[in-house]
């Protein structure tokens, strides 16, 4: 029986090498590794080895036979990624030449060159890109890593940004535990860049600097009445029921019946699954103790999921939407807002599934609260209210139609953005810091020494095993600089 990749894919690769047999699919070589919204194994090629199970950091790989009901749909996904094995789905062929060669395995060599005896390297933040990174550095031992961190603890979104429910999801903190244990890095919690040290005195004190700060704002929200009480970002509300600390006073108002979620991407499924939860389901979590108190006395019934366009176009990931339709949560779509799509039209396997399987939830009773609704074609215009959110004006998308649902909390989930950083060459435009393969630049010149990494690298996308490849490409140019010779001129003073 083939094994199989479930909702937990984190996307890091590691499968992928662990392979003999080259059957999961993209690989970091392949054109959609990256915006793929998990990994796939190939039922006609896996050999049942088990390999990739102790190599997944995450354990979202299991035997078929093992699958429990609520990833029993991960099979087909799986097997519907590779149609022309015969055993996916014949409605979308690929060429017989889609797939590319076995993924390389790059094993480290030993630093050459003119490289320092102790290469000292400051990493700027403590996520998933900043660990990936230190991971393929530690891997020479002239590599010394100093990593700041602002937060009294590690690894970012690995920590603050995962629902406390997605238990496999934040096993990957296991795998950073090992590499913080590494005898050649120091991790430095409560120090900020910029209020405790200046980007300048870790050039001074380093050969090089990666910097791995993440998108850490929301994208702006901006329309009438979005400053409201009882407005805010579901990212201040991941990070309160998480116990980030700098959320800790943004307790959403929970004395509300209804609570509407502008955006439809994994993060506005998170917290609509949280609001709706039975909170003793979430008593054996890492869920924030206050949090979890002020859920036991919610009085939501009904998170409404609105998207600007249609279901075809939804945000969230196929993984995300089985998870909702078959573990606990109470979720429905109204079938009218399936009427006028048209499946037959859809030529993408991910897509075809999504609307298939919210087709299957709209079949459903409605369920009784609380639960979450998942609504589309919804444009919003106004936040209304006087001294607080009392609901939301909306358009049908492309119509001039108003609907208005009443809620006391909206919460925007719109997206991240990367924000300018003293010392900084900054792409307003992306909300980046400007670069070529991470290496920093300025007018499209290479700033020697300066390196970046993550979503401050390439905008607020993927996964966090996205990381992990996005990372290798810029530890590969730091490396390579350094053989260069580019931090020659600063050995005697950093040794």
């Amino acid at each position: 029986m083939p094994h199989v990749i479930t909702q937990a894919c984190c996307g890091d690769a590691s499968c992928v090498y662990a392979c003999p047999v080259n059957c999961i699919h993209p690989t970091p070589d392949e054109p959609d590794f990256g915006i793929a919204e998990m990994l796939y194994i190939d039922p006609a090629t896996c050999v049942d080895c088990g390999a990739c199970v102790s190599a997944c950091p995450v354990g979202a790989i299991v035997p078929g036979h093992r699958l429990g009901d609520s990833a029993a749909r991960f099979a087909d996904v799986n097997a519907n990624h590779y149609p022309d094995s015969g055993l996916g789905d014949a409605r979308f062929p690929v060429p017989t030449d889609w797939r590319l060669p076995l993924a390389p395995i790059t094993k480290p060599r030993a630093l050459t060159g003119a490289v320092p005896a102790e290469l000292k390297v400051a990493i700027v933040g403590s996520g998933p890109s900043a660990m990936y990174a230190a991971d393929q550095l530690l891997k020479y031992s002239q590599v010394r890593i100093t990593m700041f961190e602002r937060l009294p603890q590690p690894f970012g979104l690995a920590r603050f940004g995962v629902a406390p429910d997605h238990l496999s999801t934040r096993s990957v903190s296991n795998l950073f535990d090992d590499i913080a244990r590494h005898p050649n890095i120091e991790i430095r919690l409560n120090t900020e860049i910029g209020r405790d040290l200046t980007l300048d005195d870790l050039r001074r004190t380093h050969h090089a600097v990666l910097w791995a700060g993440g998108a850490p704002i929301d994208r702006p929200f901006e329309i009438p009445g979005a400053r409201l009480p009882g407005v805010q970002s579901a990212t201040s509300v991941v990070g309160w029921y998480n116990g980030h600390p700098d959320f800790a006073d943004d307790a959403p108002n929970l004395a509300t019946d209804q609570v509407v979620v502008i955006g439809n991407g994994n993060v506005a499924l998170d917290v609509a699954r949280i609001f709706t939860a039975d909170p003793e389901s979430l008593a054996s979590t890492t869920i924030d103790r206050s949090a979890l108190a002020a859920l036991r006395s919610s009085d939501v019934r009904e998170v409404i999921v609105v998207a600007r366009r249609g279901p075809e176009h939804a945000a969230f990931t196929l993984p995300e939407l089985i998870g909702l339709a078959d573990g606990k949560a109470r979720v429905w779509v109204d079938p009218a807002e399936l009427d006028d799509v048209d499946s037959s039209g859809i030529t993408d396997p991910t897509i075809a599934a999504k609307v298939e399987l919210l087709r299957e939830i709209s079949q459903r009773l409605k369920p009784p609260g609380p639960f979450i609704r998942l609504s589309f074609g919804l444009t919003p215009v106004a936040v209304l209210g006087d001294d607080a959110a009392t609901g939301v004006e909306f358009v049908k998308t492309g119509t001039d139609q108003r609907v208005t649902l009443n809620a006391n909390l909206v919460l925007s989930a719109i997206g991240y953005r990367g924000r300018p950083i003293p010392g900084l060459p900054f792409d307003s435009e992306h909300g980046t810091v400007s670069h070529t393969e991470g290496r920093i630049v300025d007018d499209g010149e290479p700033i020697p020494g300066l390196y970046v990494t993550g979503w401050i690298k390439r905008g607020p996308s993927g996964f966090i095993g996205t990381n992990k490849t996005d990372s290798g490409e810029t530890v590969a140019h730091l490396l390579a600089d350094a053989q260069a010779g580019i931090f020659a001129n600063r050995v005697a003073e950093l040794t």
